[in-house]
């Protein structure tokens, strides 16, 4: 009966092994090997939400005005590897994830924490098999490609709320070329508060198709999302 047993055991782990492959079962286990994925995906970070949110609590520069002397709207929260189906992260590379203190310095325009940027290139940039120059130097030029739709850009009404549809129209109307299903928008907390907008990209920097990881279904589902103003 043993014999039988195990053979039987083998049978089911090809038969799960082979429903995964199929898409019909749990992802698998990514390889994370820098410069092996298929698309980046451009995060911006809605400022205000993230400051309501934690940057409070952690007193950081980027939610007192006061102190960094502008408002955010926003941001660059990162640049991801992704697969089709999964992502890589924390790579290994020559430079061991560490980011000189000129190029985290550099980035904080558009990404207004020196510890946001550390922690990007670590469990992101590392797998870009750009290394860190290529990998905050691409970052800005994406970042820079995308046009922000002119009324997020200094939001003062407190009680402003958008559709997510709305939302993805508007990011279209001032991006050509960018289509519904190359983007997705994420929400959460208290209203439905916005929280992010999520771009996907070719390796070669142009606007592409999003894989699986980006289900608007998971990230928001709500009918509207409360935008937090511009502080």
């Amino acid at each position: 009966m043993l014999p039988m047993s195990i053979a039987r055991f083998g049978r089911i782990v090809l038969a799960v092994a082979a429903l995964s492959l199929a898409g019909g079962g749990p992802a698998l286990a990514q390889r994370s090997e820098s410069g092996v994925f298929d698309y980046y995906v451009l995060s911006l970070s809605w400022s205000p939400t993230y400051c309501i949110e934690s940057g409070d609590e952690r007193d950081d520069p980027q939610c007192d005005r006061r102190r960094n002397g502008r408002p955010y709207a926003f941001v660059l929260h990162g640049l991801w590897p992704q697969h089709e189906r999964g992502w890589p992260q924390e790579c290994r590379t020559a430079d061991r994830g560490w980011v000189p203190a000129r190029v985290a310095n550099g980035m904080l325009d558009i990404m207004p924490s020196k510890r946001l940027v550390f922690y990007q290139y670590r469990k992101h940039g590392t797998c870009s098999g750009l290394g860190v120059d290529g990998y905050f130097r691409l970052s800005r030029e994406l970042y820079r490609k995308v046009k922000i739709p002119e009324r997020f850009e200094k939001v003062a009404d407190e009680r402003m709320t958008v559709g997510v549809a709305e939302l993805v129209g508007d990011f279209q109307k001032a991006n050509p070329g960018l289509m519904p299903d190359m983007l997705t928008v994420q929400c959460g907390g208290a209203g439905h508060r916005l929280k992010e907008v999520r771009i996907c990209f070719t390796k070669e920097g142009d606007f592409r198709s999003c894989g699986r990881n980006e289900d608007q279904r998971r990230l928001c589902s709500a009918e509207r999302m409360y935008v937090p103003p511009v502080r």
